[in-house]
């Protein structure tokens, strides 16, 4: 926080000539606790297998997008905590997507998106976002049901942490369950002695959260007795009176924090207290009180957050620089500084598969924006959203039932407040940043992808050795550069941004009398940062498996979310046809013949696709050839097994790998090199074999025209860099979607990234299905300052 306020409560101070035990805690606070957040957005909130989940990831360093970090792990887990697919995604500006194509044999079951920075592994891994996804599959032998278990607990927390006699204290009342809340509950404040006298009642705000005000009497013991809508019942105990200590009362308006501080049968009083408060782990606000007395009181203003909202946290420190109080409080909880989209055109319509556009104003502020359309109109209601990520479930870890309800239109600010006060900063502690401990940085926050090259000549590391690295990306040429390795035989390449397959190749100047060679070279490259393993527990969550009835049930959702997976299947067949019309007639060409040359039998079929390896140059490298493959076949994707290894899929089904026509694992194929390879072919849905994956290699006297080139694989190694996001389908009036008889799509447009400059004006477009009447419009932007708009609505 870069404006910083200091309030000096008399005029005079005396200079300090060295920093005290708080000013190191603040300095070292400052320097060293640097942390960031993210927000998956997702295009819907559950699934069916053999869907894809298109996700939009938003990264902060505070309340602004971070500029600490340009790479997201984004993980897809099972509830055993077994990963099943993983992407790297390229942060611009503290944003990035992408999507996870999941399988059509994904068992039923909840299954968890984690997403993290690499810089976000130095600290606590409860801070790294895990977002609860329920995947459905009707072929499945068990079935999620919500569970109607509603065990909870609760606790009572006075504010600022102290109950002190004859001090009237604001309390907040928490509850908290594994499963689903209570709708309601209501709660009485009883003396243990005389339980029959209620000496305050309370009713919940919300599921979560309640308060109370009591003056409590030294010696007595004071219980919260809490029901629920349901009967069931709970007593807690009150903390202990205290017969001397600190009271302090916040409170939060539009012209900032006020705050009161009143001592009680304290030695020297409030004198050489400290006040000091901090936003996101930076100082925002200090005040000494410098007189005798055992009142205090001051306004804070707005100013220390630039007029922004966020979380302020105070904390109280004595003379001797001890912790004796905090509290959390947001600032302008009834004003939100939150821009709305400027619509300034729509066609609408209600009519099946119309086309429908929203134009946005070329005049804002807000030049890039996220949006999602869904007809999902019927239920407007979320859970959480990118406000109550950003300024508060981003820096919680405990469990908050509907945190967006806090920053909606009829939000209540009483109800956000004793939220905080039974909620406790974790993103550090005062007691051991006072101590001097400091976090522990393993992995700094680099730019772009890095990785460090091993060059072997004759089995030999070199060290301290002039080569040169050839770098060919894609399909571009190679451009060569000399490095010399370190004194570990290592040479680093740094800042590299890439999302297509890198090729690394190795050359070392010839030494004298003995022809140049690249048959003694061997290359080996490891990315710096990598995907870290999951240690902690998964959220605990509404949902249970139970066994599968025989007319199992689904959601609405998710039937037509099955429906339109068969309804984009009915679509590729029909490009399939349209493409094998095209093949008729067509003059017989050297792949053709080395098909039949090769191909035998039921591995025969006009649904396939071929790449020739011996008439045409893949440009495939020395590396996998089923990594080489990823996008460049219609229907075909990949993912990660157990052995990290990449299994070929069309669309969702796993398909059937052979090696010349006998069948095999992604295993023995990885290792093949790809000079030994004829043809592969890519074969859908076709009689026998289904959809299948298959690779020739050379036999007889077949030779590849590229031998020489293919030869050079030892001193080459292939890199992946970040994930290219997938593109969205937008559906098309055109002969394929016309044999689709009933569209049931839930999103019909997702854009992570619409710029102004895409149209003039920026323009929403999309093609309704067959039964939307109303459209939920999300729109979410940044401008240059940081400042987010933020618009849900329906339009009609």
């Amino acid at each position: 926080m870069k404006n910083i306020f200091f309030l000096l409560l008399i005029s005079s101070v005396q200079p300090v000539l060295s920093q005290t035990k708080l000013e190191k805690a603040i300095t070292n606070l400052e320097n060293n606790y640097e942390q960031e957040k993210v927000y998956l957005l997702t295009d819907k909130s559950q699934y069916a297998a053999g869907d894809q989940i298109w996700f939009k990831s938003f990264v902060f360093d505070g309340y602004n997008r971070t500029a600490l970090s340009t790479t997201l792990f984004v993980e897809l887990y099972d509830s055993d905590k077994k990963l099943i697919d993983w992407k790297t995604i390229l942060l611009t500006n503290g944003e990035g997507s992408g999507d996870f194509k999941l399988k059509a044999d994904l068992p039923e079951q909840v299954y968890f998106v984690r997403a993290y920075t690499p810089y976000m592994t130095n600290f606590s891994e409860d801070f790294q976002v895990v977002k609860t996804i329920p995947i459905y599959n009707p072929n499945s032998a068990e079935s999620l049901e919500i569970s109607k278990n509603s065990n909870w607990s609760a606790k009572a927390f006075p504010e600022s942490g102290n109950f002190i006699n004859g001090m009237p204290t604001k309390f907040a009342v928490r509850l908290s369950s594994d499963n689903s809340l209570p709708e309601s509950w209501t709660g009485k404040i009883i003396d243990a002695q005389n339980p029959n006298v209620s000496i305050t009642t309370f009713t919940s705000f919300d599921k979560n959260v309640a308060s109370f005000k009591i003056t409590p009497t030294l010696g007595k013991k004071y219980q919260a007795i809490i029901q629920d809508n349901t009967g069931k019942k709970q007593t807690i105990d009150l903390p202990e009176v205290a017969s001397s200590g600190l009271n302090l009362e916040v409170s939060s308006s539009k012209d900032g924090v006020k705050y009161s501080l009143k001592g009680v049968n304290l030695k020297q009083q409030l004198q050489n207290y400290k006040i000091v408060g901090t936003i996101n782990n930076h100082l925002a606000y200090k005040a000494n009180i410098n007189q005798l007395t055992n009142e205090a009181s001051s306004l804070i203003p707005t100013k220390i957050s630039n007029g922004a909202n966020g979380i302020l946290q105070l904390a109280i420190f004595d003379e001797q620089d001890n912790l004796v109080a905090k509290r959390l409080c947001f600032i302008k909880p009834n004003n939100l500084k939150v821009e709305k989209a400027e619509i300034i055109g729509k066609n609408l319509k209600e009519t099946p598969r119309s086309f429908n556009s929203i134009d946005l104003s070329p005049e804002s502020y807000f030049k890039n924006y996220t949006v999602v359309v869904s007809d999902d109109g019927s239920n407007n209601t979320e859970d959480e959203n990118i406000l109550s990520s950003l300024w508060l479930t981003g820096d919680f870890t405990s469990k908050i039932d509907t945190p967006a309800q806090y920053f909606s239109k009829n939000a209540n600010s009483e109800a956000l407040d004793a939220l905080l006060i039974s909620e406790n900063w974790k993103r550090f502690d005062w007691n051991s940043v006072l101590s001097g401990a400091t976090p522990t940085i393993k992995n700094n926050s680099l730019k772009f992808l890095s990785y460090k090259v091993k060059p072997i000549k004759d089995n030999a590391i070199l060290r301290d050795a002039a080569v040169t690295l050839a770098l060919k990306l894609g399909e571009n040429p190679p451009s060569a550069s000399l490095f010399k390795t370190d004194q570990s035989g290592y040479v680093y390449l740094d800042n590299l941004n890439f999302n297509e397959p890198l090729g690394i190749s190795l050359f070392v100047n010839q030494e004298k009398g003995k022809e140049s060679s690249t048959d003694n070279l061997f290359v080996t490259v490891e990315p710096l940062v990598n995907p870290t393993q999951f240690k902690g527990n998964f959220p605990n969550t509404k949902y249970k498996l139970v066994k599968a009835t025989e007319n199992k049930k689904l959601p609405t959702t998710i039937s037509r979310a099955i429906n339109t997976q068969k309804n984009n299947r009915k679509t590729e067949n029909v490009d399939v046809q349209i493409e094998e019309v095209k093949l008729v007639g067509k003059k017989q060409d050297p792949k053709e013949e080395l098909n039949k040359q090769l191909s035998t039998g039921m591995f025969n079929s006009m649904n396939s696709t071929i790449f020739d390896f011996v008439n045409e140059d893949q440009h495939a490298g020395s590396g996998n050839i089923l990594d080489w493959l990823q996008g460049r076949a219609a229907g075909l994707t990949f993912q990660r097994n157990n052995s990290g290894e990449n299994v070929p899929y069309i669309r969702g089904s796993q398909a059937k790998l052979y090696l010349d026509e006998m069948a095999t694992d992604a295993s023995m194929i990885s290792s093949l090199p790809i000079s030994n390879i004829a043809m592969v072919k890519v074969i859908k849905e076709s009689g026998l074999i289904g959809n299948a994956v298959l690779i020739y290699t050379m036999k007889g006297n077949l030779k590849s025209k590229n031998t020489e080139k293919e030869t050079k694989k030892n001193n080459l190694a292939i890199v992946k860099g970040y994930d290219k996001p997938s593109e969205f389908p937008i559906e098309m009036l055109d002969d394929s979607t016309a044999k689709v008889e009933n569209d049931t799509r839930e999103t019909l447009y997702w854009n992570p990234n619409l710029f102004d400059s895409d149209y003039v004006p920026p323009r929403i477009k999309f093609y309704n299905n067959d039964s939307a009447k109303q459209y939920k419009v999300l729109i979410i932007s940044f401008d240059e300052d940081d400042n987010i708009l933020y618009d849900n609505q329906i339009l009609k």
